[in-house]
Parts: structure tokens; C-alpha cells; sequence
């Protein structure tokens, strides 16, 4: 049974008992979500979307960003962070043994389960292409945690950071990333990117996020997301840190006798999802 990750307790992992512990017990998490300065501007919503979930051998965590030139991406952002984070717990339960390596036929599977789930919508809906580009198209950028190995793994562009190292994934050619719903088409057309893999034992820290971060590491050093406690104690603590980001100022120069605003400095919409394990030397 699905649990939603809520206040994890802080304790102290002895490495040696390692596969005896419940995830839940070696790793706390924190997210958060902005609307960018453009949207607002053009009176859009946020058009990204996450989710995190744990089992009892599996946390899983996605990051979901609509399509800017679709009319409504919020809504496929927001159905693909849950069908996404559902069909992996779906997938697993069907394995014996959790512990097992995941093989690459788990994504192919993944891929296929999540195309059935998108036909099924489409056919409630009545569907055209015009409704898939409307509400449809999103980029998923997700990591996979269990009590063997880590995983990060993506379908378009976004961010990654393992154990403080960033990693951005580029932007595709003419801005166009092989969004999930291009596979209703064309199924062999796009495939689920495997970005990093490590023993769960090595993870300390991981970071995943929408494209919009490009301009938050501009202005801010993004190691105080999984380094600063206040992020693990307050569940608003990084939405409150990326709006303040994103306000707008005005500031009296008495010298020239004018205001001199300042607008926010994330153009586009900016999520993130941290995950780092308890007491943790920071990285």
C-alpha cells in the first residue's frame, strides 16, 4: 500500500544493517514549486507538477513539466507526476524480490504501461491530437531509490544532482523534448533516459528539478537545498525560498529621484526535489 512521505524521525544508520532498515529511516525529503516571471506575466499557471511516494522497500520522487506552447500543460504535468510515480509502485509489486537490479526491461515496461494510461485518458476524453498537445505533453525528470541502488532516469530536459554534483540535461534541438505522449504515434520514438546509477549505500544527497532551476543556479549556490536542515524542517521552506526569488521590487534611487524595480529573477516555472539521507555530511 502506497503512503504518502510525510515527517520522517531522525536517527542515526549503522551502514552494516543497511538492508535491514526501512528506507523511510535513512533518508528525509523537501520539495517546493514556483510559477516563473513569464507565465505570470501571460497569465498562465504553474505548468509543473511533482510527486514523491514511498513503499516500504521504494521511494520514489518526479518532477513533470508541461509543454509552454500547450493551452493547458498544467493538467498532463500534473497527471504524469502521479501516473509516473503509480506505475513504477505498479511494476515493482510485481517483482518477487525488491532487492533485485532493475533491469533495463523495467523501463521499456514503464514506457508501455504509461502509453496504455495515456490512450485510456485520451479515449474518456474523445481525444484529437489537438487535445494531446493542449493537455498532454509534459518532460519527466524522476529518481528511484531502493534498498539496493539509485537510479535517475528522465524523458526531456531537467536537472539532476548526485551527492553534489550538478548535472544539467540540455535543452533539445528547435526546444522540443520527446514528450511521453509523442509515443501514442510512435511508440519506438522515445525511450526513458537512464541518468545515473549507484549503490543506495553511496547516496548521500539527490536533487531533481524542472528546467527552470538554469536560472536559479544564476543567482543562488543550490548545495543549501540538501545541506541546510531548515529546507527537512519547514515543508514550505523552499517554495517560500524560490517566491522571495521571484518577487518583485521597487527601491527608491534619491538621487536620480526615480523607483528602480527589480523583477524576479526565475523566468520560467522552477520544482525541485530533494532527498538526502539523515545526518548526513554535507556535500
Amino acid at each position: 500500500m502506497q503512503e504518502q512521505v510525510d515527517i520522517l524521525d531522525e536517527r542515526s544508520l549503522d551502514i552494516s544493517e543497511f538492508f535491514d532498515q526501512d528506507l523511510t529511516n535513512q533518508f528525509e525529503y523537501a520539495s517546493g514549486s514556483i510559477i516563473g516571471r513569464n507565465h505570470v506575466l501571460a497569465g498562465k499557471n504553474n505548468q509543473d507538477a511533482y510527486q514523491i511516494v514511498k513503499q516500504e522497500k521504494c521511494i520514489t520522487a518526479v518532477v513533470c513539466d508541461g509543454c509552454g506552447s500547450g493551452k493547458h500543460s498544467e493538467v498532463g504535468a500534473k497527471l504524469g507526476a502521479n501516473l509516473v510515480i503509480n506505475a513504477i509502485a505498479d511494476l515493482l509489486n510485481q517483482e518477487e524480490n525488491q532487492d533485485l537490479e532493475i533491469e533495463p526491461e523495467f523501463w521499456h515496461l514503464l514506457k508501455l504501461h504509461l502509453l496504455r494510461k495515456l490512450q485510456d485518458i485520451g479515449s474518456i476524453a474523445n481525444a484529437d491530437m489537438q487535445f494531446v498537445n493542449d493537455y498532454l505533453l509534459f518532460t519527466i525528470v524522476g529518481a528511484l531509490i531502493t534498498p539496493r541502488e539509485t537510479i535517475t532516469f528522465s524523458m526531456g530536459d531537467g536537472a539532476i544532482a548526485i551527492n553534489g554534483k550538478l548535472k544539467q540535461i540540455s535543452p533539445y534541438p528547435n526546444n522540443a523534448p520527446p514528450y511521453l505522449a509523442y509515443g501514442l504515434y510512435k511508440p519506438e520514438a522515445i525511450n526513458f533516459e537512464i541518468r545515473d546509477r549507484l549503490p543506495t549505500s553511496e547516496l548521500e544527497s539527490l536533487l531533481i528539478a524542472t528546467d527552470g532551476i538554469s536560472d536559479l543556479v544564476q543567482v543562488e549556490d543550490i548545495h543549501q537545498f540538501w545541506q541546510e536542515a531548515r529546507y527537512f524542517k519547514n515543508p514550505d521552506a523552499i517554495r517560500r525560498k524560490l517566491a522571495i526569488l521571484n518577487r518583485e521590487e521597487a527601491k527608491p534611487d534619491w538621487h536620480k529621484r526615480e523607483l528602480i524595480k527589480r523583477s524576479g529573477v526565475l523566468s520560467d516555472d522552477t520544482s525541485l526535489v530533494v532527498i538526502r539521507r539523515f545526518l548526513a555530511v554535507s556535500n
